[in-house]
């Protein structure tokens, strides 16, 4: 028989698998989204600047800082989800 308890923890289970999946989400935008900002940033820049290699370097800079915050993001969500294994 089920106790009065089970309820709110199935609730706790699904909102902890929610927030799982809206992290992983952001990991999966996050990447694209800053190297697009980087590269839109340089061409900007390009053009009012009359040169030709700035954009480039914005799209490096994107994917770079695309590529740390991606990490970060995945040791969070791990180190979270070992909390909440435990």
């Amino acid at each position: 028989m089920p106790t009065p308890d089970k309820p709110k923890n199935d609730r706790k289970t699904a909102l902890r698998e929610l927030l799982q999946a809206e992290t992983m989400m952001q990991i999966a935008l996050v990447l694209p989204l800053s190297c697009i900002v980087g590269w839109a940033l340089g061409d900007f820049l390009d053009h009012k600047l009359h040169q030709s290699w700035i954009a480039m370097l914005g799209l490096a800079l994107g994917v770079a800082a695309g590529f740390i915050q991606v990490i970060r993001m995945a040791n969070h969500a791990n180190r979270t989800g070992e909390k909440n294994d435990r």
